[in-house]
């Protein structure tokens, strides 16, 4: 048959049984198009009532044209930070809430999933950024976010002390409870919580927002997708501070230790339905017009 895709892999939100039914289906619906069905291992742990040939995340980048998620945002997430660098498109498949980056609902899956096979849909690049930390000993630490990197403090009851420089240029001397850089993607995530603004999420940008900073003036900024921006945890014996990238993987930094955060060469390939409107997913996630 001839289909826009044709070697698709599963890749499903890890220990949730809702997952089981919407594969199974999903299967089905593949299985008619005569696509090759590929699933990742983890996700594949659960599933008994499938023989798909079970594979790595990295195999499943190698070989396929599609990989699909099945769960939520955080399951996404993960997918984009290991499927990054084999330049395979994404698509969401939503169990849980409106999420901002998995659009197909199950209730519409087949409808959706024969149109997108037919051609029938949009592709979106966006940017991911990646991380490195230079320790004052051993290697550096290394990670990439699709979301947000985030520099939180250690201790409760402490602030952290920062420096944030772009391009080499002093930005500012903060203390604060820490920092989030964003894509835009992430723009609607901590980011946003935390009082940034909200991107066109396939802008060429980043943004940098304190977390209850000291001193009220700080502000959030946008600076362009080509800026390298460096953050160094300033010296004080009492100042231990950690990074997350995308809320899912934690990298320790200590005092006088500088994170450096780039744009990744590669970008993200999301695959939408054409009828795909980021205004609505906005209107309807953050209840814009609703009257209580």
């Amino acid at each position: 048959m001839n289909n826009a895709f044709n070697t698709i892999g599963l890749i499903g939100k890890y220990a949730d049984p809702a997952v089981n039914a919407a594969i199974l289906e999903l299967g089905r619906i593949l299985e008619q198009r005569q696509c090759e069905i590929l699933i990742e291992e983890s996700t594949a742990r659960d599933l008994h009532q499938c023989d798909y040939p079970r594979i790595s995340l990295a195999e499943l980048g190698q070989r396929c044209d599609l990989a699909m998620t099945i769960g939520g945002d955080g399951t996404l997430l993960n997918a984009a930070r290991s499927l990054v660098g084999y330049n395979v498109p994404l698509l969401g498949i939503n169990l849980g809430r409106l999420g901002f980056l998995v659009d197909v609902s199950p209730d519409e899956m087949d409808t959706r999933i024969n149109e997108i096979l037919d051609g029938k849909f949009e592709e979106e690049h966006r940017i991911m950024l990646t991380t490195v930390i230079h320790h004052h000993e051993g290697p550096p630490s290394q990670s990439d976010a699709f979301n947000d990197v985030a520099l939180h403090k250690w201790e409760v009851a402490r602030m952290v002390e920062t420096e944030t420089y772009i391009n080499g240029r002093l930005l500012n001397s903060m203390r604060s409870d820490g920092l989030i850089i964003s894509t835009p993607t992430g723009s609607t995530a901590y980011a946003l919580s935390a009082g940034g603004p909200i991107l066109e999420p396939d802008m060429d940008a980043m943004i940098i927002v304190p977390i209850c900073p000291h001193t009220m003036s700080y502000r959030p900024i946008v600076v362009d997708g080509d800026s390298e921006i460096e953050v160094v945890v300033k010296e004080d014996p009492h100042s231990h501070a950690q990074v997350t990238c995308d809320g899912q993987i934690n990298l320790g930094v200590v005092s006088g230790e500088r994170i450096l955060i780039r744009k990744k060469e590669t970008v993200v390939r999301l695959i939408h339905p054409r009828q795909h409107n980021h205004y609505e997913i906005l209107r309807r996630k953050l209840h814009w017009g609703e009257h209580f």
